[in-house]
């Protein structure tokens, strides 16, 4: 119902409502009864109006409001999306050779070459993500100069609470505070691009850039969080909570028990296995004590199979299963901490290869990686040689 028809209502309400005082007054007289249940009809109606009117002009001013937020928000993403179409587009017309002069976009210009447009740093960081679950499932830190991360150990002792008796003296418990420190190691990589491909128009040359220098990234960052390199990432190398297995080439059931129990059941929802091939091959084969395989194909898991209720992700860059290998990761890889001093820098060079008819992709990133929480992951180790 519109105001203008409501305000109608109410004027002439109001004027019914002085025609019963003034009858009364004129007849120098109190309102009967029938009076008063009609002034008293009509003072509710009044307010009904007068509520209703409120009630409308504030959900009036709502709705201005959300509409004025959404057309905000519309020409926010239309200009959010203009801006990473026309970075594409500058990106891919420098990559063909094609150089554009655009306000709207800044090609950053480097010693030999250019750096890419930010839009095209993200993607290239999310697909390494994608490719690289370790890296995504870690606990990030973006900083620059070496990060120090206070941890709380209670290894060699812990706050506890005893039985007391009044006048006897107790002795304290404690844990220590220690920290881990994140320093800065450079790391590069290099990604060869064949201009016969860049020079054919009808080729997506961008998402192919984006591809390859992700998986060249991807490739570093899943040894280097893994396994680690002495003198420099120490990744999952720095995991204490370690199974043994009694042999140097096998597996049991019980020891893969074992390690999953090392983790705290409270680490244990997000909690998955990392291993080779090979070693999920071998781990097929186990049988329990009705003859039920152990792992078993999953359609609904992340990565298609499960052990013990957990997800099992193949890689590459873990151990076959030999003397003093780590064969196996078992937990929740928030307790790694890696620390990036600062974004994947990408830049494209157009010279240094023009003689092999090759355009050169290079990625700088500064990190280092630590387990920050001990308690989070297990490894497991095949017996050393004898």
């Amino acid at each position: 119902m519109h105001i203008k028809k409501l305000k109608e209502q109410r004027a002439k309400l109001m004027a019914e409502t002085k025609k019963l005082l003034e009858q009364a007054e004129a007849e120098e007289r109190a309102m009967n009864e029938d009076e008063v249940k009609k002034f008293g009809d009509y003072e509710k109606q009044i307010k009904a109006i007068d509520a209703t009117i409120e009630a409308e002009e504030r959900a009036r001013g709502f709705l201005e409001e959300e509409d004025r937020t959404d057309a905000g928000s519309d020409e926010g993403d239309k200009s959010k999306e203009e801006q990473e179409k026309a970075e594409e587009r500058a990106f891919e017309s420098f990559i063909r050779g094609v150089v554009e002069e655009r306000a709207d976009v800044t090609m950053a210009k480097g010693e030999n070459g250019a750096i890419i447009p930010t839009t095209i740093a993200n993607k290239i960081i999310e697909k390494t993500k994608e490719i690289c679950p370790i890296f995504a499932d870690s606990e990030h830190y973006t900083v620059a100069g070496t990060l120090s991360l206070p941890y709380y150990d209670e290894s060699s002792g812990a706050i506890t609470m005893t039985y007391a008796t009044e006048g006897v003296d107790g002795s304290s418990t404690s844990g220590k505070f220690k920290s881990i420190e994140l320093k800065e190691y450079l790391a590069r990589a290099i990604t060869d691009i064949s201009k016969s491909l860049i020079n054919n128009s009808k080729f997506d040359i961008v998402n192919y850039v984006i591809r390859k220098m992700a998986e060249a990234i991807a490739l570093f960052l899943e040894h280097e969080l893994l396994i680690g390199t002495s003198g420099k990432i120490e990744g999952l190398s720095g995991v204490t909570q370690i199974v043994e297995a009694a042999s140097e080439t096998a597996i049991t059931a019980d020891e893969l028990i074992d390690l999953q129990e090392s983790v705290p059941d409270r680490y244990q929802a997000n909690a998955y296995w990392i291993m080779n091939k090979d070693t999920r091959k071998h781990i097929r084969k186990l049988k329990d004590g009705q003859g039920n395989y152990l792992l078993q194909k999953d359609a609904t898991a992340k990565w298609g199979y499960t052990l013990f209720g957990k997800d099992v992700r193949i890689s590459d860059a873990m151990p076959k299963m030999a003397a003093g290998a780590r064969a196996i990761f078992y937990g929740d890889y928030k307790g790694l901490a890696v620390k990036i001093s600062e974004d994947i820098d990408i830049e494209v060079l157009r010279e240094t290869k023009a003689r092999l008819h090759l355009l050169e992709v290079l990625g700088f990133v500064e990190l280092d990686a630590k387990v920050q929480n001990a308690e989070m992951i297990a490894a497991l180790d095949m017996k050393s040689a004898s």
